[in-house]
């Protein structure tokens, strides 16, 4: 789980507007960093399979986020995937 003040600047540093919380580059990068926690988590726990199907939810959700946004508008995907470096 993010910590509150980890979570605002990640909203503050992908919103897309002053009151934007919800947008799909805003939970992309939510998702991102929650991944990027887990898998960490995963170095030390190798057998905790519970989190690893945490794991794969969210990063399924995010696939389906990023489809999205792909399909809708092309230049913010782009835009985000260059930002997070998930994409070669």
């Amino acid at each position: 789980m993010l910590a509150p003040a980890k979570k605002t600047d990640i909203i503050t540093k992908f919103r897309t507007h002053d009151s934007d919380t919800g947008s799909p580059e805003v939970q992309i990068a939510i998702l991102s960093e929650r991944i990027g926690e887990l898998t960490e988590h995963f170095k030390a726990h190798k057998k905790d399979h519970g989190s690893r199907r945490g794991l794969l939810m969210l990063v399924s959700k995010r696939r389906r986020l990023l489809d999205y946004l792909k399909k809708n508008d092309t230049d913010r995907y782009r835009d985000v995937i260059g930002k997070l470096g998930i994409r070669k």
